[in-house]
């Protein structure tokens, strides 16, 4: 996985909004590297996508996927509502993929269902430095179908959440995502202690 002070020092002058997602973002949150991956995601709000890629230093080159495969981003008139985009440095060996999301100027709005929604203070955390999604908010996009990697995520994250990260994303799973296997021991009455939200203060 690339370094993620070169991904934020190639993005550090961009003036808009971006931030470090996914598992690297989890990465960051507890301080080490869970597991192996081989790539890192950084989110952008969708309208901002244009703006990013431009405002790349020189030597990155970007592409998306289309129906020919990966094209240049640089062959394009217009990239908006073309999706991931992938970036490269070649010389350095830095490599992410800028992923659009959506969002208002208050708040991150989760995209697979907008009734989530999250102040941006809250949904982007300055981590060493480093702007990243927070922890709740990535496991939220882990849980609609969670592989065994993304198993290994949770149980590495969900130990070091606060009780209101904690009760956020078991109320957002249960909500948006209630028939995902994370949302079995919260909901069942047979695990209660496992449901932050129900527990009555000692």
């Amino acid at each position: 996985m690339p370094d993620l002070g070169q991904v934020a020092d190639a993005l550090g002058r961009i003036p808009v909004r971006w931030w470090i997602s996914g598992g690297a973002a989890l990465d960051l949150w507890v301080g080490r590297r869970i597991r192996a991956r081989d790539h890192v995601d950084v989110s952008v709000v969708a309208s901002d996508l244009p703006a990013v890629v431009d405002a790349l230093p020189r030597r990155f080159r970007a592409w998306v996927r289309l129906e020919d495969g990966l094209v240049p981003t640089s062959d394009l008139d217009d990239i908006a509502g073309s999706g991931t985009v992938f970036v490269r440095d070649d010389d350095a060996g830095c490599a992410f993929t800028l992923r659009p999301e959506d969002g208002s100027p208050d708040a991150w709005i989760y995209r697979r269902d907008p009734r989530l929604q999250v102040p941006w203070d809250r949904a982007v955390l300055d981590l060493s430095g480093i702007p990243a999604g927070a922890p709740e908010v990535q496991l939220v996009w882990k849980s609609l179908r969670p592989r065994p990697e993304d198993d290994a995520d949770r149980e590495a994250v969900v130990p070091t959440l606060d009780t209101a990260a904690k009760t956020f994303f078991e109320t957002a799973l249960l909500r948006i995502h209630p028939h995902s296997a994370w949302a079995i021991p919260i909901r069942t009455p047979f695990a209660p202690a496992k449901s932050s939200w129900a527990r009555r203060p000692a």
